[in-house]
């Protein structure tokens, strides 16, 4: 594994615990001022730059600390000499939500690309499946 995609990988695992934690701070750390960020919850155009990007943060955090979890199950890195992508599957629930679709995981797809010789997230984007065909 190169190191770009180690440092990545770091980069990646360091915003997950972040974001576990509730730490707004770290969570936006290693961000683009310019990024974009597809999210579950609307707005349907999404967010971009990083004060409407802080600003999506702290109504999850107040979910979160009910109970849900947010861990990476797997993550997959990509790596080019100044851009790289990531996507990874996450177990993001409740106990009981989780306990209801074991299999349910948010989809995470992370764009990055060097700046001054350092990574940063340019682009975000989280989804799950869509099931209500499969619950109707």
């Amino acid at each position: 594994m190169g190191s770009d995609e180690q440092q990545i990988r770091t980069l990646i695992e360091r915003w997950a615990e972040s974001v576990r934690k509730g730490d707004l701070e770290q969570v936006v750390v290693d961000h683009a001022d310019d990024i974009v960020m597809f999210d579950v919850p609307p707005p349907h155009e999404g967010v971009r730059g990083i004060g409407a990007y802080r600003e999506t943060w702290p109504p999850f955090f107040e979910w979160q600390a009910k109970g849900a979890t947010f861990d990476i199950v797997s993550l997959d890195v990509t790596v080019g000499d100044d851009v790289a992508f990531a996507h990874a599957l996450l177990r993001c629930g409740t106990r009981s939500e989780l306990a209801e679709h074991p299999e349910t995981r948010l989809r995470l797809t992370v764009g990055l690309r060097k700046e001054h010789g350092s990574w940063v997230v340019a682009h975000e984007h989280h989804s799950f499946a869509d099931t209500t065909a499969a619950e109707g």
